[in-house]
């Protein structure tokens, strides 16, 4: 890999940090493990793999925020009604984990939800302990209205992408997540 990143905002990078602490045995052992991507002389914002995806998320969750509102929505409150929508979660417990909530704020937004007739309550007949969420009518139209919103802007931000660019990036941020999922199931986050 070539290590002649650049920043947007400054051109290729400049690294003047000098490391008080030499790497440790077992950080060394751990860098001739794996493929080395990142060094201390590049692991900067604008190439961190991390930084750039929470800030992709950042910017369009922001820019997304006036569609939700005028549907009377949070961002939040839509991310539960889309991965219901394509059934990625039938508890709030399942909910929480695909969404990265705790618990509690999810039995808080599920109430939300209820409360605004999105969303019905069911016990499970197989498991008593289980409480199965569906959408109703009206909140399967606001998500299915709002999604489609959602794609308008998706698709004018990026308007000036080629259709390769985009099939590359999903790939390749498919591929980061199915990486991450195994590896951190494996134990393996040094």
């Amino acid at each position: 890999m070539s290590k002649a990143w650049t920043s947007a905002a400054a051109g290729p990078i400049q690294n003047s940090v000098t490391w008080a602490n030499p790497l440790t045995a077992e950080a060394i052992v751990a860098m001739a493990t794996f493929m080395v991507v990142y060094t201390p002389q590049y692991f900067e914002p604008d190439c961190s793999l991390g930084y750039l995806a929470r800030r992709v998320h950042q910017i369009g969750s922001l820019a997304l925020e006036p569609v939700y509102a005028s549907e009377g929505l949070t961002g939040p409150q839509w991310s539960a009604l889309a991965q219901l929508s394509f059934r990625r979660g039938a508890t709030s417990a399942e909910l929480a984990r695909d969404m990265a909530h705790d618990k509690g704020a999810m039995t808080r937004l599920v109430d939300s939800l209820e409360a605004n007739g999105w969303i019905t309550r069911e016990r499970c007949t197989e498991d008593r302990r289980a409480v199965k969420l569906a959408l109703t009518e009206q909140g399967a139209a606001l998500e299915l209205r709002v999604r489609l919103r959602v794609i308008n802007c998706w698709n004018a931000w990026l308007a000036d992408w080629d259709e390769g660019e985009v099939e590359r990036m999903i790939a390749m941020m498919q591929k980061l997540r199915d990486t991450l999922l195994t590896k951190t199931s494996e134990g393996v986050s040094r």
